[in-house]
């Protein structure tokens, strides 16, 4: 039951060269990649992006806040920029190693800062909602997953400000990216895509010209993008919706160069789509059959992730559980329930017809 598709080849343009912090490589006519280490464990670095705009550029995504990242953007500046200013500041989504120096780098050039309306709001409520302690609905829904007391603790430990932490405050103004629009940097028209799922209202920008995508954390290389459920929407169906918008870059050229937030620059985009849409047609189908009966989340790990999960792996292991769970509830394939210890139960609907 556990078959999952195997990854497809992929032609990374560029093979072993790559730059280095402050260091930009220029992989398409005025498109400079940036490459930064950033402390996150499994992802390591950040693609970013530096774009001729005329009589100055655009910066696509930012890094975490911190002193390492903003040094690099100030040797940038004072070495790649060729005495231009920065023009504007585009963010693909919310999360911190995209947005996190988006409200210094603003402020450093007094430039505007261009997202989706939907990343902007959500990234500055995150960045705001600060509490001294782990409020006790957050807590509460992990209970009900299914969190055991020493996850619940490495919880209330975190603390509420983890992404506070991590990001400069983001600006109060900003210019609206919405899907389909067209816009102009430098002497090329670049389109916004936008693809749900992995955050609210994610902005890839394509430039038919130059044969180019900006895919931010919509398409990934070599690991599939992380489509998780969080306390502050519980219900959500999030893999639902970026299945369907997946299907948003479909029309592209299956040569157009993809620049994604992480790993390496690559062609074959047809191939990737179709490669992530099996993945997780395999690990709905895989959960489905996995739960016959009543099941926690934690008993059913083992039918979507075929490694072993050590304890840092569990909060996302979860999260990507539940959307995986929610889809099938949304299709009527599952059903859910409250055990009398207050944890979730699950179990998959149709299978003796199936059987």
């Amino acid at each position: 039951m556990n078959s999952f598709p195997v990854k497809p080849e992929l032609d990374y343009v560029f093979g072993d060269a790559r730059p280095e912090g402050a260091a930009t490589m220029e992989v398409a006519p005025g498109v400079h990649w940036i490459r930064m280490a950033i402390p996150i464990p499994g992802l390591d670095y950040i693609n970013l992006w530096l774009l001729q705009d005329g009589d100055g550029w655009t910066i696509v995504d930012t890094g975490l806040k911190s002193r390492e990242i903003a040094a690099w953007w100030e040797e940038i500046f004072e070495t790649r920029l060729a005495g231009k200013p920065v023009k504007r500041v585009i963010c693909t989504h919310f999360h911190t190693d995209h947005v996190g120096q988006a409200g210094w780098l603003t402020e450093r050039w007094n430039c505007m800062l261009w997202m989706s309306l939907g990343e902007w709001a959500f990234g500055r409520t995150m960045a705001l909602d600060v509490a001294e302690r782990v409020p006790d609905d957050v807590v509460e829904h992990y209970r009900r997953i299914g969190y055991s007391e020493e996850m619940l603790e490495a919880l209330r430990e975190r603390g509420f400000h983890r992404v506070s932490k991590m990001m400069t405050p983001i600006p109060r103004a900003f210019r609206r990216l919405t899907h389909d629009q067209r816009f102009k940097i430098g002497p090329h028209t670049w389109r916004v895509i936008v693809g749900r799922g992995h955050s609210p209202e994610h902005v890839a920008l394509f430039c038919e010209n130059l044969n180019v995508l900006i895919s931010g954390d919509q398409i990934l290389p070599a690991i599939t993008p992380h489509i998780g459920v969080y306390p502050a929407e519980p219900d959500a169906n999030p893999l639902a919706l970026y299945l369907e918008t997946l299907d948003n870059f479909r029309p592209l050229p299956d040569d157009v160069l993809v620049l994604p937030a992480h790993g390496d620059p690559f062609r074959n985009l047809h191939a990737r789509i179709n490669y992530l849409q099996d993945h997780h047609r395999a690990r709905l189908k895989a959960l489905w059959h996995a739960a016959p009966e009543w099941t926690s989340i934690r008993e059913l790990l083992p039918s979507l992730f075929r490694r072993e999960l050590g304890p840092d792996d569990m909060p996302l292991a979860f999260s990507e559980a539940i959307s995986h769970i929610h889809m099938l509830i949304g299709r009527g394939r599952m059903e859910r329930r409250m055990g009398d210890d207050g944890v979730y139960r699950y179990r998959s609907a149709g299978l003796d017809k199936a059987a």
